[in-house]
């Protein structure tokens, strides 16, 4: 168990990434801002790709502030619409000689039943669906990039549940704990498979738990909950410190054997072990999000013996 004051952190690095580009999603609140500050005082461009610009632009002032570090921009990014994840790719595509680093950070948790403008549940669309989306938009431009990482913020939540393949939208019924604890089910399995597809380009990819973790990702969450994580918030972790496994991911040399590898943390804190999850990858033909032509990934979530609805380019 985590307290706060009396577990220390085990680690540091001052390992540079000067020249280098990160894409961070959810850049402008809580673990990401932290990491996208952390990755800038090390040198590199970051990219915070954010939905809400406003936020977004006090988080980059503050950021330049901290760091110095003016080689930060801003892109629109709304992981729940197709469009705007196809948007912000062709952007990044163009402009962008490189991504080293892309952190898969973004997420919702547990809030009321809705669904993305593609028709997904929202938390499925916004933690996992739309990140693979982006993942795969970007994926030629990150292994021209390689030695290149792909970062993705899971949650201890996976082992809440399993895949609701019968009813993958919870139209049927929804509980936004199982909802939660299944897309970041899908966030390990689809890292532990894209790590085994891209063995021998140079690309590594990692899952992690940042821990329980003091930020607005508790917003949707019953007032009573709320008041309960600041009550005993001894026994969670700042901002600043839910980033550190994140940050280790992305720059923590040697890890490359790892690859497919769940980061969290074990007792003492910031100590960090990885478990791969030994699960066979089965490709099947499926829609991806926003695309009209099918094709084949083997990517763990997706050969799930259903296919995706189509959806609008």
């Amino acid at each position: 168990m985590y307290c706060r004051g009396v577990c220390c952190n085990h680690w540091s690095s001052e390992e540079r990434l000067d020249g280098k580009t990160v894409v961070i999603t959810g850049a402008n609140t809580g673990i990401g801002k932290e990491t996208a500050k952390d990755l800038a005082r090390r040198g590199a461009r970051i990219i915070m790709a954010c939905r809400d610009l406003e936020r977004a632009e006090e988080a980059r002032t503050d950021i330049l502030e901290d760091t110095g570090n003016e080689n930060v921009v801003i892109r629109k990014l709304d992981l729940s619409d197709t469009k705007s994840i196809r948007a912000f790719a062709e952007v990044v595509n163009k402009e962008e000689k490189q991504v080293n680093i892309l952190i898969n950070n973004a997420g919702i948790m547990m809030c009321p039943y809705s669904k993305t403008v593609d028709g997904f549940e929202m938390q499925l669309g916004v933690n996992h669906l739309g990140h693979v989306l982006l993942t795969y938009l970007l994926l030629d431009l990150i292994k021209r990039s390689a030695p290149a990482r792909i970062v993705v913020v899971a949650s201890v939540a996976h082992t809440w549940t399993g895949l609701q393949l019968d009813d993958i939208n919870s139209e049927k019924s929804y509980d936004a704990m199982k909802a939660y604890g299944q897309s970041k089910l899908a966030n390990v399995l689809f890292a532990c498979s894209l790590a085994k597809r891209l063995q021998g380009t140079g690309v590594s990819v990692f899952s992690l738990h940042p821990g329980v973790v003091q930020s607005d990702l508790w917003r949707h969450q019953h007032q009573c909950i709320q008041v309960a994580v600041k009550i005993f918030k001894i026994f969670t972790k700042t901002t600043v410190e839910g980033a550190q496994t994140t940050i280790y991911c992305a720059v923590e040399p040697g890890l490359e054997s790892l690859s497919g590898g769940y980061f969290r943390y074990t007792d003492p804190v910031f100590q960090l072990t990885a478990r791969a999850f030994r699960v066979p990858v089965l490709p099947c033909p499926m829609f991806l999000p926003g695309d009209k032509e099918k094709v084949t990934l083997d990517v763990m979530f997706f050969p799930i013996f259903y296919k995706l609805h189509e959806c609008s380019a």
